[in-house]
């Protein structure tokens, strides 16, 4: 796997504020490793949604996860505000690779950075569709520069 630099919090061009839970840390008192997934989905589902492209429970396209990768560079735990960065990696024709990074409260580095690729299909057939229009709109902007 291609090793690179994690991005900077200033690389996102979405940012959603996401609050630790009790129930997040695990024994050894920091945020468990299979949360920070939770978080990825939550915050790219959650853009999805407001942004009016995604019916999560009548709309005829959906996204599923076919990939999902972390690299953990601080621990996170209760109580704390986390930063949750989105940006667009690759938008192709009926999948899209999201970059998503942790950002404790101010910090510039994250404390996690993950990667999440959604296939786009038709939820009663389950074959990968085409993106739609206004799907590919909202995520036009977030698609990485350089």
């Amino acid at each position: 796997m291609e090793e690179r630099s994690p991005a900077r919090r200033s690389e996102y061009p979405h940012l959603r504020w996401i609050t630790t839970r009790w129930s997040d840390n695990d024994v050894y008192g920091h945020v468990n490793n299979v949360v920070y997934f939770s978080y990825f989905d939550t915050v790219v589902n959650h853009y999805l949604i407001e942004q009016g492209v995604l019916d999560i429970h009548g709309g005829e396209v959906i996204g599923l996860v076919v990939e999902n990768t972390c690299r953990y560079f601080q621990s996170l735990q209760f109580p704390e505000r986390v930063a949750a960065g989105v940006q667009v990696e690759r938008l192709g024709k009926s999948s899209v690779i999201y970059r998503i990074g942790l950002f404790r409260e101010e910090a510039e580095e994250p404390a996690a950075e993950g990667r999440f690729v959604h296939v786009y299909v038709d939820r009663a057939s389950r074959r990968p569709v085409t993106l739609p229009p206004a799907l590919r709109s909202v995520l036009e902007p977030l698609l990485a520069r350089g």
